[in-house]
């Protein structure tokens, strides 16, 4: 494909997104259907519509409306791309540009310049203060990729000399002791013998750095309570001999959690809800908990646009739920961990403030909040202990 059929086949995509088709299926959608694609023209399309997604409001502002089209023209407009030498209507190419849409178009202004939702700005502000605008503006850009070094299989440096043989190129990052950044070929990770063979997992430097802040005992019981695909249950059980359980409220989310954990040489225990106070008390649970992912909005872009109040009411309302569900599995002296991928006061320092206000002798040992100016992702932890 051209590069500008490329640019046809993303405004295709992005206006079955506009009208309520989740990205990922809008985009697997058209693959199937565009047998003609290869892997790079796939890769390039996929490319154009999330560096779309993160910086939709800009877009729109500047393409003149929020049609495919429309949010294209604004993206390659901000990117100083010449129009007219791919809106051609040559070949698959998009029809040439219309003397009307030339004039569309208007600079961004307040939170649509920083591609933040209108009604999410005065929280977004309040929550980060003097970096509110730095953190939007990294947010409007793609996040690098970096991998998690097993500490159980492996070491930083042997790890990077695996890579290399494959051509990938990654280095230390300060956020954590086990973080590679991957600097070259990262679409290379899935198939090389270093991720094959467990030496090392995809997974953010501040979701590392969260995990190097827990209280892990030596020995006895870890519990990763809202374990998803597994991949804190995984960094924790790299960096400790205790006995690692996962849970979650959907099991289906862990179902390769058992698979990665051999690759990767590690013994977890996956538990249903009803059987976690047979298993317990535990030394530790942490509750890295669902939330609006506003940390993480530069791989998922989707979720800024789709979080609305009452959307962030229900899952502020389910933290604190899942927080009063879990105290009760600690055991006495040990720890409870809050955690979440978001930088949104509401979802953080408020739930901590609410959850010792509703659970007398409880104490805060520890309360960071990471956020992407720091390289990685946003993330906040809470360690709590109990009496």
């Amino acid at each position: 494909m051209t590069p500008a059929a490329r640019i046809q086949a993303a405004i295709e995509i992005l206006d079955q997104i506009t009208d309520g088709e989740p990205a990922e299926k809008a985009l697997t959608t058209w693959a199937r259907n565009a047998r003609f694609a290869g892997s790079k023209d796939r890769a390039a399309i996929r490319d154009h519509v999330f560096d779309v997604l993160r910086q939709r409001s800009s877009c729109a502002a500047v393409g003149g409306d929020d049609s495919g089209r429309g949010l294209m023209i604004g993206l390659l407009t901000q990117a100083g791309v010449d129009l007219d030498s791919l809106f051609t209507g040559e070949g698959h190419a998009p029809l040439p540009m219309t003397e009307a849409e030339k004039g569309y178009g208007h600079a961004p202004e307040g939170a649509d310049a920083l591609d933040i939702p209108e009604w999410l700005f005065p929280l977004w502000q309040q929550s980060l203060g003097d970096d509110a605008a730095e953190v939007a503006a990294i947010q409007r850009h793609r996040a690098p990729v970096f991998l998690r070094v097993n500490l159980r299989t492996s070491d930083v440096e042997a790890a990077v000399a695996t890579l290399a043989v494959d051509g990938i190129v990654a280095v230390p990052h300060p956020l954590s002791p086990t973080a590679l950044e991957v600097t070259e070929n990262a679409r290379r990770i899935k198939q090389s013998p270093a991720y094959l063979t467990g030496q090392v997992e995809l997974q953010d430097a501040a979701s590392q750095a969260l995990v190097d802040a827990l209280p892990l005992p030596k020995q006895g019981k870890v519990l990763d309570y809202c374990a998803g695909g597994g991949g804190k249950t995984l960094a924790m059980a790299a960096l400790t001999r205790a006995t690692m359980f996962a849970h979650d409220a959907n099991p289906q989310r862990m179902k390769d959690l058992p698979d990665r954990a051999d690759r990767a040489e590690i013994a977890v225990r996956i538990c249903r809800t009803t059987e976690l106070r047979g298993q317990g008390p535990f030394d530790l649970v942490l509750c890295d908990a669902p939330c609006s992912g506003s940390g993480s909005w530069r791989r998922a872009p989707e979720g800024k646009w789709r979080l609305t109040q009452a959307l962030l009411d229900d899952v502020t309302a389910l933290q604190a739920q899942i927080l009063r569900d879990a105290a009760p599995l600690v055991a006495a002296g040990g720890a409870l961990a809050y955690a979440t991928c978001s930088v949104l006061e509401v979802e953080n320092h408020a739930q901590v403030e609410a959850f010792l206000a509703g659970h007398p002798g409880w104490t805060l040992e520890t309360e960071r909040l990471f956020t992407p100016l720091m390289g990685g992702d946003g993330f906040f932890v809470a360690v709590f202990r109990k009496p």
